[in-house]
């Protein structure tokens, strides 16, 4: 008996010693600083809470031409000088680069226009979430007074004077021009702005030196920081719904708070969704400043420590801000329009 006594003795002393050591360790990795959380230079492809965008879509390439030139005609606002492409150029990351965009008779928008490259993989369409497709969002900025002011009537009249169109509509879709057919092809055009084959998507695919080792601690300070909490899947972002201000009131800083500072409220009239808005896919984000909803951060440095701040509650050091903007250069793809 005495044997076994010393025995269990010895072992309840072990699973002591390997308690405290494990708690020694685990308090060495809560207190270690950002820089050092993460070793994202060795670490594979599939550790990643990111996937690459596709490398190729299948899309009917007729829609997708007539969609563009859907996309590029003034002839859909009300004045005939605004087009979609007005607020999102294409040549300027798919974004007009205003804080807010004009449209017809030079009106000012509410909001600062989101990306349309990539729009079609996102889960829900504006920063408010109020269209559940592409084919819904484009009926927003038609009838908005702000925007094009028009209306599927009047638009419908001014394409059947024009025997291109009218030939087009009835080859494609066997059926005189409607306005379902007008959405159907412009948002299959929007769905065929996809940038594949960014460096970061070739890292994620296997090619470790895809991304230098800077870029690769940019995407560390990223990760360690806690961005990719809401900054994740294919396009880090454009997946979820968050509240803007966790850790503060970002509204009540800025100052001269608007109805559209108040997000998902604007929608669902509940409390909870107030400051409430669709987080923004970081794809191509070098390109498309200013930044959020009401395009009050002009440069990418600006926005990351506001980020980090109100809704990571922490302060960034300027190294950290500078290695997750060199990460986020790795994140712009090829656009392969189609032909006119």
């Amino acid at each position: 008996m005495g044997r076994i006594h010393r025995q269990r003795h010895w072992l309840m002393v072990i699973l002591f010693s390997l308690v405290i050591l494990l708690s020694w360790q685990w308090s060495l990795v809560v207190k270690m600083p950002v820089s050092a959380q993460w070793d994202l230079t060795t670490r594979t492809a599939e550790d990643q809470p990111i996937e690459p965008i596709p490398l190729h879509l299948s899309l009917n390439l007729e829609k997708v031409v007539l969609g563009k030139q859907l996309f590029h005609d003034p002839k859909l606002s009300r004045t005939s000088t605004v087009s979609c492409a007005s607020c999102h150029n294409l040549a300027t990351g798919g974004v007009d680069r205003r804080s807010r965009s004009r449209g017809v008779n030079g009106q000012i928008g509410t909001v600062n226009a989101l990306t349309v490259l990539n729009s079609g993989f996102q889960f829900k369409q504006f920063w408010d979430g109020r269209a559940a497709s592409l084919e819904e969002q484009i009926d927003g900025p038609i009838h908005d007074e702000t925007e094009m002011g028009s209306n599927w009537p009047e638009i419908i009249e001014r394409l059947n004077q024009s025997p291109d169109y009218v030939r087009t509509f009835n080859q494609i879709y066997h059926e005189d021009i409607s306005a379902d057919h007008i959405k159907d092809a412009i948002a299959t055009f929007e769905r065929s702005l996809y940038t594949p084959n960014a460096r970061f998507d070739q890292f994620l695919r296997g090619n470790t030196h895809a991304l230098t080792n800077t870029e690769k601690k940019g995407y560390q300070r990223f990760k360690a920081y806690g961005c990719v909490a809401c900054h994740q899947g294919m396009l880090l972002g454009g997946n979820m719904y968050q509240k803007f201000g966790i850790f503060g009131d970002y509204i009540k800083d800025r100052g001269n708070e608007s109805k559209a500072d108040w997000g998902r409220y604007n929608v669902t009239g509940k409390a909870k969704d107030r400051y409430v808005f669709k987080v923004p896919s970081l794809r191509n984000v070098i390109s498309t400043a200013p930044y959020f909803h009401d395009g009050s951060a002009k440069t990418l440095d600006e926005a990351i420590k506001i980020m980090i701040r109100y809704q990571l509650g922490r302060e960034a050091n300027q190294n950290d801000v500078d290695l997750i903007i060199q990460f986020f250069q790795t994140l712009s793809g090829e656009l392969n329009e189609v032909p006119s």
